[in-house]
């Protein structure tokens, strides 16, 4: 991947020096992982960051017998930055939603880049406060109608993660469980409420492609409390 290609895909490294970002993808590791692969478990948190270059993944917690979604990743985004300066044991992994292409860089290669580019280290902080606040906002959505929560989290990955089409923003069709554990919604809950959607016209599924296109993106950011 071309260097400016890199920085426009991740916005991670929009203030990046190209220098910094030449040699990132100088000592990165290309992997392929096709859906439903693991792609990385649980003793591996904190061994390297991953940068996503296409596809979906989802990062799983794991509780005794109990599997539930945390987040669901989209292209241009990485995982593995918090482990790499934790230390503690971890109960996590991250699975392929579908077909992926990744790109890692060690632990201890990323922890000298930041160091030595403090713009790359600031933008790092200022993602890290972003998803902070996401999840604040989710916190005090905790109380709302299952409706609401569930709009935020279609309205969070169409503005992280969407494609314009002409209909609309097209995402990936994630499955029920990992909609409502993202949301913190019952099964039951995201089902009827997708489909309510979909009656409504708000949304448009292409089960050929496996995507959603969101067409009343305004109304459901409205729904979500986005506006």
């Amino acid at each position: 991947m071309q260097p400016d290609t890199f920085s426009e895909l991740f916005s991670l490294f929009n203030a990046a020096n190209p220098e910094t970002i030449e040699w990132l993808l100088s000592v990165a590791t290309e992997h392929e992982y096709p859906a439903e692969r693991a792609v990385l478990m649980e003793d591996a948190w904190g061994n390297a960051v991953y940068f996503i270059e296409s596809g979906w993944v989802r990062v799983r917690r794991h509780a005794n017998e109990d599997v539930v979604t945390l987040a669901v990743l989209g292209q241009g985004d990485f995982f593995g930055e918090m482990a790499i300066l934790d230390e503690s044991p971890r109960s996590t992994d991250v699975v392929a939603m579908t077909a992926v292409k990744l790109l890692s860089v060690s632990a201890q290669r990323f922890i000298q880049t930041l160091f030595k580019d403090p713009q790359l280290h600031h933008r790092m902080l200022q993602l890290m406060v972003q998803r902070l606040r996401q999840t604040n906002f989710r916190f005090q959505l905790r109380h709302q109608p299952p409706a609401v929560k569930l709009a935020n989290t279609l309205a969070t990955l169409q503005e992280a993660y969407g494609h314009p089409t002409e209909a609309g923003i097209e995402i990936l069709n994630i499955p029920s469980k990992d909609l409502a554990d993202v949301t913190d919604i019952s099964a039951d809950d995201a089902s009827k409420i997708m489909e309510k959607l979909l009656t409504k016209g708000w949304l448009q599924v292409d089960p050929d492609r496996n995507t959603i296109t969101i067409i009343n993106t305004k109304q459901l950011a409205h729904l979500a409390g986005h506006t």
